[in-house]
């Protein structure tokens, strides 16, 4: 039975770094694998933590940060404004790897990112910040609230919109075989990122 050959980044501590950041910005830019979908999590009002689901827009190995978007009037929108401390992970079973990215968030709502991040957006992405209510309402039924049209949502939802710009402080990859886990972290310097392999 022929093995499946190990990948490139394997035994190679830079080569593995250089993965982590091209599997999230793949997974920004393409929307598709374990990597565009990943999990935040942020500390609640009493301190328990919250978890949820994001849509990753961007990934940016430059500056070492990834972009999300999120309605200001959400629980998420409060709780990183109250703490930025938050974590994301992600993982994709076909790859067999996990990411887990520890920074501190920071929510632009009226400024030149928040702006391009609206204008990048598609029509059909706006419509949901144009509901009303706003997320978490109780709602006397399932189906208690109204969502705008396209065009109308270009208008309603811009206010409701917040893009999120997590600042990686830590990074964690873990990659899965039976030949040998590979598990590598960093942490981001003053001068750049220190990492090393750890223990899977």
């Amino acid at each position: 039975m022929t093995r499946t050959p190990l990948p490139a980044f394997y035994d190679d501590l830079d080569a593995t770094f250089a993965e982590l950041w091209r599997l999230l910005a793949d997974g920004a830019a393409h929307g598709r694998g374990g990597f565009h979908l990943p999990t935040l999590a942020t500390l609640g009002a009493d301190g328990g933590p919250r978890l949820r689901t994001v849509v990753l827009r961007t990934a940016d190995p430059a500056e070492g940060t990834l972009r999300f978007h999120c309605d200001r009037r959400s629980d998420k929108a409060a709780e990183i404004l109250a703490d930025p401390a938050c974590a994301l992970a992600a993982y994709d079973a076909a790859a067999k790897i996990q990411i887990r990215v520890e920074g501190r968030a920071t929510l632009h709502t009226d400024d030149a990112l928040a702006e391009a991040a609206w204008t990048g957006s598609r029509a059909m992405s706006r419509v949901c910040y144009g509901a009303e209510p706003g997320p978490g309402t109780s709602l006397p039924a399932g189906d208690a609230y109204s969502l705008p049209d396209e065009t109308a949502a270009a208008t309603l939802g811009r206010p409701h919109f917040a893009a999120v710009l997590v600042r990686a402080e830590r990074l964690d990859f873990l990659y899965l075989d039976r030949r040998g886990h590979r598990r590598a972290a960093w942490h981001r310097l003053a001068g750049g990122w220190s990492g090393g392999w750890i223990a899977p």
